[in-house]
C-alpha cells in the first residue's frame, strides 16, 4: 500500500481575542509541534499532543556539575602550571621556592576536591530521594 499524499486545501478561519490568542501562544510554546497550525490541528482533531516537559532537579543537578567541571579545569590548568614550572627549574634554591609554593597549592586543590565530592554526593542523594 502507497502513502496517500494528503493536500489540505480546505481553510478555516478563526479569529481569537488577544488573551485567547496569547493563551494559545503559551500551549503551542509548551509543545513540541513545530508549527502553530499542526498544534491547533491537533488539539482541533483531538490528536495527541506532545508537551516539551523539565525536571528541575535534573535542570538544577546539571548546573551544579557544569559548575564543578569548570572548577576541575581550573585545578588541571594550575596543575598543569605547576609541573611545567618544575620542569623548568635549574637551580635547587628556586626547586625548594616552588616546594613551598605548591605545597599551599595542593592543599587548596585538595579542598576544592573535597567539596565537588561533596557537592556530587548531595546530588546523588537528592537525585535518588525522587
Amino acid at each position: 500500500m502507497k502513502d496517500e499524499k494528503k493536500n489540505r486545501t480546505r481553510w478555516l478561519h478563526l479569529r481569537l481575542t488577544e488573551q485567547e490568542y496569547k493563551i494559545l501562544q503559551k500551549y503551542f510554546a509548551e509543545s513540541l509541534c513545530p508549527k502553530l497550525s499542526d498544534f491547533a490541528r491537533k488539539n482541533l482533531l483531538q490528536k495527541p499532543v506532545v508537551l516539551k516537559y523539565r525536571n528541575q532537579s535534573l535542570d538544577e543537578m546539571i548546573s551544579e556539575l557544569t559548575r564543578l567541571r569548570s572548577e576541575l579545569n581550573f585545578i588541571g590548568n594550575n596543575f598543569n602550571q605547576a609541573v611545567k614550572k618544575l620542569h623548568s627549574l635549574s637551580q635547587i634554591s628556586d626547586l625548594r621556592i616552588w616546594i613551598l609554593s605548591f605545597d599551599s597549592d595542593r592543599n587548596r586543590y585538595f579542598s576544592l576536591i573535597e567539596e565537588i565530592k561533596k557537592s556530587i554526593e548531595n546530588l546523588a542523594q537528592k537525585w535518588l530521594q525522587l
